[in-house]
């Protein structure tokens, strides 16, 4: 008998666990690598949970990562502050929300040095209206309203100095069922100038109207009438939201906004201005948005995240919204503009030199949505792909249960790439093809990078075995990369081998990190 038909270490169908190993079921049915605590946490603060995954629904992938930030803040609350902090604030994800619930489990659920180190940061994460309303919200699931919140949440107001308060007053008034108002009132902060006093007054009270200052204007545009708005957003530096929506559909109006429009808002609005008219071929609002779009130092500055880019990318250039009726014929310009700054918004891409295979999970799972965005886990992974792909010789191939040639080169644009993978058939996952395909084929890969969601179950062998038949059979020590495009709890990564590593996908400073992997030892 030939016992090790069904006992044996080296070749393992994706069904079974490797003997010996800490593998555990997968979602799908397949065995992976489990991912710790720490690397769930980074997962879930990139990409978050909105929408669930193929397999995992909205709710149950939630608990799932609440309870791994639980465990962690347990363990070692401030360095879940810390990174938070870091994340948050060096934009490497493309969302901010869940950075702000974690920070309301630490304030709420932690000992008495986290809670106060999660309070200390709060004005560092919740950098807008926006996110402190989200925060606010948050909290109260975990705690309440005691001494130490309330002075978090006034030192929001009063550390900012009269002219940035005045804006975030009246840019963002309200959300989740929460204003300006009522924090005020939950904190009664003491202001630290007159100036300050007058803004905090207008906001609870509805006293008089600072005079000169940006919710002066506000004020005024309320009611005023083209031409005078006009005058005010040059005035007083209105944007959109502080402005009659009776003149958003005038060109005039969104040229005046255009001069000192955040990029954020630029990127989200292109559209709109292509859809009105200021947009078009050599105009100089385009030579305008595209040398802002070409400024690297413009889009860190901004922390314009890739991700966010890249639904902007794929919105402008199919000439439509994915909510609404509003159209547009794009300018093919702004379109190249675009997918240049998805590449330059991530942190110090420099090339190993080091040869590369890339391998594109586009199985069925792959078709979950991200943080509510019009992308798939699919399309963002091609996307990544591709950074890699521009920076190092390399060869790029899709698999689901088999392996598929990509018709790219580095020039290839992301949303013609996107557009040929979603053509493809989405059938099962089998992880380890890149590795098999690199050995049936004999090629020098000193790397292996495969961007999925570890859901594999398809192969007859796993991964992690492939890549080290293909280290001994051609005699590279091949590095095994693995990019994780959902947070769910598994990895094909051996995390006690050296020469593999679990990243996330869509984290800016992946691309460094990776760097740095590739070229140690």
């Amino acid at each position: 008998m030939k016992y090790q038909k069904h006992f044996q270490t080296k070749v393992t169908p994706q069904s079974q666990p490797i003997p010996g190993s800490n593998q555990v079921a997968n979602s799908a049915g397949g065995f992976a690598f489990p991912v710790d605590d720490w690397t769930r946490l980074q997962r879930f603060l990139i990409l978050g949970t909105e929408g669930g995954t193929y397999y995992i629904n909205e709710k149950k992938l939630t608990v799932e990562n609440a309870e791994a930030v639980l465990r962690c803040i347990k363990e070692d609350g401030p360095r879940v502050v810390e990174t938070v902090f870091q994340i948050s604030d060096k934009g490497r994800a493309p969302k901010n929300d869940p950075a702000l619930f974690v920070l309301a489990m630490c304030a709420g659920l932690g000992n008495e040095k986290t809670k106060r180190q999660a309070l200390e940061v709060l004005s560092s994460v919740a950098r807008i209206g926006t996110h402190l309303f989200h925060f606010a919200d948050y909290v109260q699931a975990f705690r309440g309203w005691g001494r130490a919140l309330r002075r978090a949440i006034g030192a929001w107001y009063t550390e900012k100095d009269a002219e940035k308060l005045a804006y975030q007053l009246v840019k963002y008034q309200q959300r989740d069922g929460w204003s300006h108002r009522d924090l005020l009132r939950l904190a009664h902060p003491k202001p630290p100038t007159d100036k300050h006093g007058s803004l905090l007054n207008w906001a609870t009270q509805g006293d008089e109207v600072p005079v000169g200052t940006i919710v002066d204007g506000f004020e005024q545009a309320k009611t005023a009438d083209e031409d005078r708005t006009i005058s005010l957003i040059n005035e007083y530096g209105l944007t959109r939201e502080m402005i009659n929506t009776a003149h958003l559909n005038s060109p005039a109006v969104w040229e005046a906004l255009l001069e000192k429009m955040p990029m954020t808002a630029m990127i989200r609005n292109l559209g709109k201005m292509t859809q009105v008219g200021l947009i078009g071929p050599m105009s100089e609002a385009s030579k305008l948005i595209i040398g802002r779009l070409n400024d690297a130092d413009v889009l860190h500055k901004a922390r314009i995240h890739p991700l966010n880019v890249l639904v902007a990318l794929r919105t402008y250039d199919q000439g439509r919204g994915y909510r609404g009726s509003l159209e547009w014929d794009a300018d093919q310009d702004i379109v190249d503009a675009l997918d240049n700054a998805f590449y330059m918004a991530f942190d110090n891409i420099e090339p190993t030199g080091k040869n590369h295979v890339l391998g594109v999970d586009v199985s069925g799972s792959m078709g979950s949505g991200i943080m509510n965005m019009p992308l798939t886990a699919r399309d963002a992974a091609c996307a990544m792909a591709m950074v890699a792909r521009r920076t190092e010789p390399s060869v790029i191939r899709a698999f689901s249960n088999r392996f598929m040639e990509l018709p790219v080169s580095p020039k290839t644009r992301l949303t013609d790439l996107i557009r040929h993978v979603n053509g493809l058939p989405f059938e099962g996952t089998d992880c380890s093809l890149p590795m098999v395909w690199a050995l049936k084929n004999k090629i020098k890969a000193e790397v292996f990078v495969v961007y999925t969601d570890s859901e594999t179950w398809a192969g007859n062998i796993h991964p992690v075995q492939a890549l080290r038949q293909y280290r001994d059979k051609m005699g590279i020590p091949a590095k095994l990369i693995v990019v994780g495009m959902v947070s769910n709890g598994f990895s094909i990564a051996d995390p006690n081998d050296g020469g593999m590593l679990d990243v996330v996908g869509f984290d800016t400073s992946v691309p460094s990190v990776m760097r740095g992997f590739i070229l140690e030892g």
